[in-house]
Formats: C-alpha cells, structure tokens, sequence
C-alpha cells in the first residue's frame, strides 16, 4: 500500500490500514547467520564448514552476476519436485552457454547429499553455479571452470499470519525486462530487477509488487508467479509476458487440472485483478499465499476465497506426500 508518503506516523499508517481493512505489511526480521555456523555447505565436490564455504573474488558470478540458480523446498524428507529444478537449471545454463561438467542425475545426489549432512527434514535448498574465476572483463571463455555450491537451510518470505489474512501488495514502476534484453526464463543470477522492484514494494509498507511489461500486462511478481480466479475459472499470466514458467505454478496448473477447474493462460491487466474474485501467488519459497488487495483496492471479499483454500490445501498434501527422498 503506498500510503505513507500521505501519513504523518506509524499510528497514522495502522489507522488508514484499519480504515481500509487491509493487513499491515511486516517486514521479517533478518536471520542471525552465526546461529547456523554448524552449516554444512557443498563446495566444488566437497561438504564444508559454512565458514569454510568461499568463492574467488575473480569469480564473474559475483563480479558480473554471470551465473543461474535454483530455489527448491524440500518437505518431510523428501525434496519437492527435485528433477524438474535441475533440469530448469540446466537448461538456464544451456540458454546463457555455460558447460557443466556434472550430469543432471549427479547434481541431484550432491543436492540430497547436502540436505542430509545437515540433519533437516523440512527447509529450502539454493543451487547456484557460477561461471567461475576469470579475468577482469565480460569475456565469459576466460572462465574455463564453473563454480557450484549447494545451501539447505529454512526460509521465511512472508509472515506466517499472511498466508491466513492474505497480502496486501502494489503495482511498482520497475517493468519486466523484455525477453529480446533478457530472457525471463533464465534463472539467472542478475536478479536487480526484481531487487529494485521489492524495494519499491518495501518502501510502500508492502510485502510484494505486481511487475508489468512494458506493454503494461501483468508479468509477474517480484518473486512470484499470480494467478486470478473469476467466475470459477483460474487465470495466469503468459509466460512470453514475462512470467517465469515456475514449478510451483506448474503445479497449480496440474492441480487445476485434477479438480477441473477452468484454466486460461493469458494476458492480463491490473484490471483483471481489481476485479477479480480471488487472486492468489505462487512459488517454490512462497508456497501458496492469498493477495486480499491490489494498490488499496480490495479483491473479491477482502478475505482468502475457496478456490484459494481448496487450491492451497492441494498443495499443502502433494508437497508432504511426494518428492525425492534423500534420507
């Protein structure tokens, strides 16, 4: 909600929010890092201390972001959908021609292998790979060898108590780069659009943004796919909009299917969602999470809907039932 350039206080932000009947956003606290030091981490082939878990400073992930990565949810022991985010991986490093020299099916054994050296049943795992130390400048063949190292650790995108009330988020200025300046599909490790974009959403008391292209349709959020219900039938963005093509969002569509419900892909408006019935965003550390509001304006009831709660509840059995074990 942009609302606290209008507002003199805290006290005046809370009143206009219950004037409005809208959740407040609460920004999560930080981890303390030094509570996980015990984290093992995989390094180029071996498992090390998280102190011990170091990169070159030559290396061009970090000097130029040159690079692409996986978030994955692991659940009652088991890693969610776990093929199909190495292969989504792989297929990043095809787009942006860096040549690994690991199988899909050997990154999936070091992927449960750092999972279970770190002795947790539910969590979040980030997959990155590097093109690896070069020299100072652009030229990605001077970097003979990649980089890759595997974290499994918890994560926290949005307060528990938004997954009940639902978010109330903003449409922010940053656009989607189009696919002809940067390919939307690869996970990459530039990640600044979408950075300045949750800043726009910080800086407006809220929790996420809706990112249009620039001809103005939805896209996506900044971490996070969005989806509409109207009229019984589920609607989301197309993916040459600017959409990535999430594995959480996948699965929405395949649940979809399995409780036939209506589907259309295709392209949306801020319109679509001001009159929406129920709208809702998906992704593998957001999960499934209820959007109430949409710049101040309230969607369907104000409240999560059914659609929102059968689709959630879906969810919520497929991920604690299925998935790679890696015990």
């Amino acid at each position: 909600m942009a609302i606290r350039h209008h507002c003199g206080s805290d006290q005046d932000l809370k009143s206009i929010a219950c004037f409005l009947n809208l959740p407040l956003a609460r920004v999560a606290q930080p981890l303390n890092i030094r509570e996980e030091s015990h984290m093992k981490i995989w390094l180029d082939g071996k498992l090390v201390d998280e102190s011990e878990a170091k990169v070159s400073v030559f290396d061009h992930g970090l000097l130029y972001g040159d690079g692409v990565f996986e978030g994955i949810r692991f659940y009652n022991g088991r890693i969610f959908r776990l093929e199909e985010h190495i292969r989504r991986l792989f297929d990043s490093a095809r787009a942006i021609i860096l040549n690994l020299p690991w199988t899909q099916e050997e990154v999936c054994k070091f992927t449960c292998d750092t999972v279970a050296a770190n002795g947790l049943t539910d969590g979040y795992i980030r997959l990155v790979i590097t093109r690896g130390p070069g020299e100072l400048g652009l030229n990605p063949y001077l970097c003979p060898v990649p980089t890759m190292f595997i974290i499994a650790s918890t994560i926290q995108l949005y307060p528990a108590e938004t997954y009940d009330k639902g978010l109330a988020i903003i449409t922010c200025a940053t656009r989607r780069p189009a696919p002809g300046a940067l390919m939307p599909q690869v996970k990459s490790l530039n990640y600044l659009n979408n950075i300045m974009a949750k800043v726009e959403a910080i800086q407006a008391n809220a929790l996420e943004a809706v990112m249009l292209n620039e001809q103005g349709y939805v896209a996506e959020c900044t971490g996070d796919n969005l989806f509409i219900i109207k009229n019984g039938t589920l609607l989301t963005p197309l993916i040459c909009d600017g959409a990535l093509d999430g594995i959480t969002r996948s699965v929405i569509i395949e649940i979809a299917h399995k409780l036939g419900v209506p589907l259309k892909e295709c392209s949306l408006t801020r319109y679509d969602i001001f009159i929406a019935d129920e709208c809702f965003l998906t992704g593998t550390a957001a999960e499934v999470i209820p959007v109430v509001a949409l710049d101040r304006r309230i969607i369907g009831s104000g409240k999560p809907g059914p659609f929102t709660d059968r689709f959630l509840a879906e969810f919520k059995n497929l991920v604690m039932n299925t998935g790679t074990p890696f015990g």
